[in-house]
């Protein structure tokens, strides 16, 4: 009894578990879910553009930082010299 009862609540942590990480994929869409069907007969939108790639996202927050960061230290420059 005592096996069946620990068998039973591994499933079911196993399958709580499971059921997170689905989540979190999805979240940070990794895992694509199906697109439902379209009707008949009916156009299809425009296909958005695909997600970028990691390393496009980090170069792409890299130029970011670095401009945030240039912007900033021309605005320092501006108020030492008395220009604003």
């Amino acid at each position: 009894m005592r096996l069946i009862v620990g068998v039973l609540s591994l499933l079911v942590a196993a399958a709580v578990v499971m059921l997170l990480a689905k989540q979190q994929l999805q979240a940070v869409g990794t895992l694509r879910t199906p697109a439902p069907a379209a009707a008949p007969g009916a156009t299809a939108p425009a296909a958005p553009a695909p997600p970028p790639t990691v390393a496009e996202g980090a170069r792409q927050l890299q130029r970011q930082v670095a401009d945030d960061v240039s912007r900033a230290l021309q605005q320092g420059a501006n108020r030492a010299s008395g220009t604003d």
